[in-house]
């Protein structure tokens, strides 16, 4: 298998996620990442960063918009010295009504402003030892900074930056200015391969010089293993029970013939289920497609299913409805599989 393997570890307290990474370090897991929601992405990663010796440390993902393009690079700067050089910065825009309500910051047009984020990022990076005036025009992030030098080391001007994205023109961008891409959480290979690959090829295009082999293309996959498939199967249900409420997800749901399994998901949260407690609305035909449940043989053969299509899987534990307990066994079995997987490379 030539595919990367890499892991997002959980834990119910940082230390315990800190732990979960080191062996999914030791096991052979190329990159840990960290999440934004329930704690702060540059927070974990920097116990992460420290906690570890080799594996990358990144972002899947921090929010583009809720720090300011200066402070995002000033964290990326500091967590790259911490990790000695194994940060991987990944940002995504979020939701609307996330990033208005809950942060009170302004979204825009996400596209172009998300291009202006990143071009800030790297232009501070760049210039940030100089003492030379910082200046970027634009619609959603302008920036002037006089009178600012950094007097401590930049070990990176060109940390890696991945983006997030769903929809094609986010898709395209981020084959366009990223070093990778991450896909949500649910990406069936047939969704990478039909829907995804033909946008992050044509993003690829508009950057002068770059191939396809300069983009690291990121599959995340949620990961239940156990020989109960019906065990599997509801631990990972939750999860997609989460992202089937959502009706902006009904095009992604419709492509693979499940938008009658969606519609129901969608009533039961209607009808005031919360979005972490719909597990038993979800069918096993959602579960099946869109994750990656069963035997550790059928796991490691659904994961093969995206050769030629990713170049890196990122592999996590199901979380959504479930008791610490549940989501603690199924990395366990995660971390074995890695280790097993990389003893086969």
């Amino acid at each position: 298998m030539t595919l990367r393997i890499t892991y997002q570890p959980w834990g119910e307290t940082l230390a315990e996620l800190v732990d979960a990474g080191r062996r999914a370090e030791q096991a052979g897991a190329e990159v840990l990442w960290v999440s934004e929601l329930h704690r702060s992405a540059t927070g974990t990663a920097a116990a992460l960063a420290a906690g570890t010796e080799v594996a990358r440390v990144g972002t899947s993902i921090l929010l583009a918009f809720t720090r300011s393009p200066m402070v995002t690079a000033l964290e990326a700067l500091d967590l790259d010295e911490l990790s000695e050089g194994r940060f991987v910065l990944g940002l995504g825009s979020g939701v609307q009504r996330l990033n208005e309500d809950w942060h009170n910051v302004t979204f825009g047009k996400p596209v172009p402003h998300v291009r202006e984020t990143v071009r800030n990022i790297r232009l501070f990076w760049e210039a940030c030892r100089s003492g030379e005036p910082i200046t970027a025009e634009g619609d959603w992030e302008p920036m002037s900074i006089r009178g600012y030098e950094r007097p401590f080391p930049v070990l990176r001007t060109d940390i890696p930056v991945y983006l997030a994205a769903m929809g094609p023109l986010m898709t395209r961008l981020a084959g366009e200015l990223g070093q990778g891409w991450i896909s949500h959480e649910l990406c069936s290979p047939s969704y990478l391969a039909e829907k995804v690959s033909p946008d992050l090829d044509a993003g690829i295009a508009r950057a002068e010089g770059k191939s396809r082999a300069d983009l690291d293309v990121v599959v995340s996959a949620c990961c239940s293993i156990s020989d109960d498939l019906s065990l599997a199967r509801r631990r990972a249900a939750g999860l997609v029970g989460f992202y089937a409420s959502v009706r902006t997800y009904a095009d992604f749901f419709a492509f693979h013939d499940l938008a009658d399994d969606q519609q129901r998901v969608v009533e039961a949260f209607r009808s005031g289920k919360g979005a972490d407690y719909l597990a038993d609305d979800v069918s096993d035909r959602m579960v099946d497609a869109l994750t990656l449940v069963g035997s550790r043989d059928a796991v490691v053969e659904r994961i093969a299913a995206y050769e030629g299509l990713a170049d890196s899987v990122k592999l996590s534990p199901p979380t959504h409805g479930l008791a610490a307990a549940e989501t603690r066994a199924a990395q366990e079995e995660i971390l074995a599989m890695i280790a097993d997987l990389d003893g086969a490379a």
